[in-house]
């Protein structure tokens, strides 16, 4: 598969010791995000590669994350199913069905997936609710979220189950460039 990169990114977490890096392609028939993410969870070292392969229009077909958390290795795969739902690990995840955005809890990289996808025009705010990888518990779980579009680099985001409605800043590439109290760019190409 050819991939040509478009852009890429080096966040800084605000919360807690951490950074994440990670690039987006071209691919042949669609879009792909790899990057590695690298910081404390409870005081625990965690290094997460990942990387989410989806189609022309933004819709995720699959993802994996690998790596350590703590003293543990993960390997997780994320694959959706031909009736639109979602399988991690080969086991149908039947409490995220019919959701289409993939969002891992570890990243601000996967904001650019509804971003991207829904190509918003100013004002009308639009739910994009996402299978969310929960982290550090490990699951898959239904996230309500709202994007609204403000302007031409600025998205009102929303997502009660975390009491948070900020404002984002985000890069032509689609990039959240700067997500308030959580992440800040350091660099970006």
């Amino acid at each position: 598969m050819t991939m040509r990169t478009i852009a890429s990114i080096l966040w800084r977490r605000l919360d807690q010791e951490g950074h994440d890096c990670c690039s987006l392609s071209r691919t042949g028939d669609g879009w792909s995000l790899k990057g590695q993410a690298a910081f404390l969870q409870g005081g625990a070292p965690c290094g997460l590669s990942y990387e989410i392969d989806c189609d022309a229009g933004w819709l995720a077909r699959a993802a994996r994350v690998v790596g350590l958390f703590g003293g543990d290795t993960l390997d997780y795969r994320f694959e959706r199913l031909g009736d639109g739902g979602w399988a991690l690990n080969g086991k149908k995840q039947i409490q995220v069905a019919g959701l289409v955005d993939l969002d891992l809890g570890f990243t601000p990289a996967t904001n650019l997936l509804p971003i991207r996808r829904l190509g918003l025009r100013p004002g009308i705010p639009t739910p994009a609710p996402a299978a969310y990888l929960a982290f550090p518990e490990l699951r898959l779980e239904r996230l309500d979220q709202t994007y609204r579009r403000l302007d031409g680099t600025r998205y009102a985001y929303a997502a009660p189950a975390f009491d948070y409605d900020e404002v984002l800043e985000v890069a032509p590439s689609g990039f959240v460039v700067d997500y308030p109290s959580l992440w800040t760019t350091i660099a970006l190409r």
